[in-house]
């Protein structure tokens, strides 16, 4: 963690705005438009942004769990570092990080479906899989619909009917990569704050072989967001974005965005990051 820690920040968050008359809102992925000049993906909603005060838990870490606020940061160094190969971060830091979230959680089982690497290149357009810059919208990136289906589409039916029973997850563990996160640092609204029906609201999101869903954030003046500053590659944030227990007695998801911070100082390292995407079951 970097020494000078700030109480809070204040900074520029964007939220979404749902398209008028109830039309579903929809977002493509690999289809960038650059109308005006601006790089942005193809989608019928609008976006807007709003000042927010953002929390610095630096001190107060405790104070966030999953089951609470929706994420949880822990000190755990990796032991697979490089994270410049595929197969590489297969191989090594799936089976690591699989059993940090059992640790974490008290989970039986971890499966991940996916994960992304992504550095903050100003100017690059996000347009392929390799070139991921940080997200900046408030978003969740699973709904109920779709965290169901990807337990059905990465499982065999009978496996996935079994499992669907119990109390799954979806958590991501994201980690910065070579230097701290002082750069676009990863802001999360303590789900305590939010209204899980007005606040969140469902996006699709078109693939060229698939749809997915996620969760399109609008802004409320009662959230509550906050940051840990100048996480290290030492350390991991969990963020909860599913949770099949609904009754109100645990976070369901985590609304998170990447933010610039205005208080960075000049010359700091760029980010980079690696998020893992885990489906986690329970016996």
């Amino acid at each position: 963690m970097a020494s000078a820690s700030p109480v809070s920040t204040t900074a520029k968050l964007t939220f979404f705005v749902q398209p008028p008359d109830g039309v579903r809102a929809f977002q493509s992925i690999n289809h960038v438009n650059t109308a005006d000049g601006v790089a942005d993906r193809v989608r019928n909603f609008e976006r807007e942004e709003k000042q927010v005060v953002i929390e610095n838990l630096r001190g107060k870490e405790d104070l966030a769990s999953l089951d609470k606020t929706g994420f949880q940061i822990v000190y755990h160094p990796a032991q697979h570092t490089s994270f410049t190969d595929d197969a590489e971060i297969e191989r090594e830091y799936y089976p690591e990080s699989a059993d940090l979230i059992k640790k974490v959680t008290g989970a039986s089982r971890i499966v991940f479906f996916d994960h992304t690497i992504r550095r903050h290149r100003p100017g690059e357009i996000d347009d392929a899989p390799h070139k991921r810059q940080p997200v900046s919208q408030a978003h969740v990136d699973q709904t109920t619909v779709s965290s169901i289906a990807r337990v059905r589409r990465h499982l065999p039916p009978a496996e996935a009917e079994d499992l669907l029973q119990r109390r799954f997850q979806i958590i991501n563990l994201w980690r910065p990569i070579n230097n701290p996160a002082i750069d676009w640092p990863l802001a999360l609204c303590d789900y305590t704050s939010v209204d899980a029906k007005k606040d969140a609201l469902p996006v699709a999101l078109i693939y060229p072989d698939r749809e997915g869903e996620t969760y399109g954030i609008k802004y409320n003046p009662n959230q509550k967001w906050k940051y840990f500053y100048g996480v290290t590659p030492e350390e991991a944030i969990l963020i909860k974005c599913f949770d099949s227990i609904q009754d109100g007695s645990v976070a369901r998801f985590t609304p998170h965005t990447g933010f610039e911070d205005p208080t960075t100082p000049k010359g700091t390292p760029l980010r980079e990051s690696i998020e893992l995407r885990a489906l986690v079951f329970y016996d």
